[in-house]
């Protein structure tokens, strides 16, 4: 047992032993380790996890525990005021250092400002880390010295300044803290159990750290050359499914690149996609620099003026989106694969929201509270700031008139129907010429394919050109105002 007072070690969205800066530091501090998780369900603007996170955050937990416990550490658990929670777990201690892994949301920055500071004069060495960005959001300005606003210049910029950093090694064995109480964490509740809908959840996923890096390696391995057109084809297994790891922190974005650069010098089919890869992990920093810069966003339209657009209120609509029952085959899909499995292909993803927005004219907010409540991906800023980018209310995002027709979408990204028919199977008998539009089917075509529309099928909830129109006139409206 080392004879320095120990160092507390504050697990966030960095569940993760292997390229963890703040367990690297830790670790060369040469002070005993007590490490802690803490969920902070009362400290002002952090928003609570949604359902489909909670049962992620159980099982990433259990596997997190089972890899300190490898290296001889015990994760405490402990529930409350993050701020309240760390003085407790100091003053139990007798800790003299701190360490964290940073967080971007406002609510984190400002909670965890507060509680470095009051850290700090009572004397304890603390220090925050990048565990979970490629660059920090204040590391990439333009050459006026501000935030960037527009994607592809800041990609350009990434790669003129990212320099991937040294894996800190780790010994086999750590030394531990004092022993503390811990919460249970079954007491947590983070498990849905009446009813337990996380069924789909269990059969779709492996969660943790070494879960996280078999699914990169196995993308590597094969997926990887096919990504730059798979990864809009939700009817093949073509993308990493790397988002839910990357967000809780099983695996870093500097892992990431660090694999996948391996293939950039191959050449060919593995390098773009490798490149590919490279571009979308860049696109997750870009909206986590939005969010730090501009918080706002989280909330708010980015565009100013969106605040005046002529949003309805539709609950009917809604609830027959989030269910699935729209009557248009791709977003049913869509929508059914995400309450099943907790993720959505990212195509469909923006096939529905377009289809919330545009076709049902309901506010981009109520489709990101859906899916920050189901996907076991949800972060904050990637959620809403790809729904700005949908809605045309985001920075550089896709313009309002672009609308996705449903039928052709679904006839370009699924043109054999395997995704339709697989998460709406009372359209699998139905011939592929109608597949994306059934309604459009003779009577005697939906009968001998099972179909009954308005009975196994639901009728569609709009007519789509007749949609499109309406939402172009609402844009015009708010465009002219």
């Amino acid at each position: 047992m080392s004879s320095k007072s120990p160092a507390i070690l504050w697990f966030r969205q960095d569940l993760r032993i292997i390229d963890n800066p703040a367990l690297s530091a830790a670790v060369a501090s040469g002070r005993p380790i007590v490490p802690i998780y803490i969920l902070d369900e009362e400290t002002p603007d952090i928003r609570a996890h949604g359902g489909a996170s909670r049962w992620w955050l159980h099982q990433s937990l259990e596997s997190l525990r089972a890899d300190l416990r490898a290296k001889g550490l015990t994760l405490v658990l402990r529930k409350g005021s993050a701020r309240h929670v760390i003085a407790d777990v100091v003053s139990q201690s007798g800790a003299h250092a701190v360490y964290w892994n940073r967080c971007y949301e406002p609510g984190a920055v400002a909670r965890d400002t507060a509680i470095k500071d009051a850290l700090k004069v009572d004397g304890l060495d603390v220090g925050s880390f990048n565990g979970s960005l490629l660059m920090e959001p204040w590391q990439i300005e333009t050459g006026q010295g501000g935030p960037y606003k527009v994607f592809t210049p800041f990609w350009r910029r990434l790669r003129e300044l990212y320099d991937l950093p040294d894996v800190a090694e780790l010994p086999e064995s750590l030394t531990p803290g004092p022993a503390l109480d811990s919460d249970a964490l079954a007491d947590w509740t983070l498990c849905p159990t009446a009813p337990d809908w996380a069924g789909g959840l269990r059969e779709t996923w492996n969660v943790g750290e070494t879960a996280a890096r078999e699914r990169l390696h196995a993308f590597l391995d094969g997926p990887v050359a096919d990504y730059p057109e798979d990864r809009d084809r939700p009817d093949r297994a073509g993308t990493s499914c790397l988002s839910p790891h990357l967000h809780w922190g099983e695996i870093g974005p500097d892992q990431v690149w660090r694999a996948a650069s391996l293939l950039l010098d191959e050449g060919g089919a593995r390098a773009k996609g490798a490149e590919s890869l490279l571009r979308e992990l860049a696109w997750r920093d870009f909206n986590h620099h939005l969010l730090f810069h501009f918080p706002e966003i989280a909330t708010r339209n980015w565009k100013p003026v969106f605040d005046g657009f002529p949003w309805h209120d539709n609950p009917e609509g809604l609830a027959a989106w989030q269910r699935g029952q729209t009557g248009f085959p791709i977003v049913d899909a869509g929508m059914r694969e995400l309450w099943h499995t907790g993720f959505m292909h990212n195509r469909v993803r923006m096939i529905v929201g377009s289809f919330l927005i545009k076709d049902l004219l309901v506010d981009w907010r109520e489709g990101e509270s859906w899916f920050w409540d189901t996907l076991v991906d949800a972060d904050l800023a990637n959620n809403a700031g790809n729904w700005q980018w949908v809605a045309g209310s985001g920075a550089d995002a896709s313009p309002f008139f672009r609308i996705f027709n449903p039928m052709s979408q679904g006839e370009k990204f699924d043109p054999e129907g395997k995704y339709v028919r697989r998460w709406v199977p009372e359209l699998a008998e139905m011939p592929g010429k109608f597949l994306h539009r059934p309604w459009e089917a003779a009577g005697e075509v939906l009968a001998s394919a099972g179909v009954s529309l308005g009975e196994t099928y639901p009728e569609p909830l709009v007519d789509h050109a007749v949609a499109r129109t309406r939402a172009l006139e609402a844009y015009k409206e708010i465009k002219s105002s």
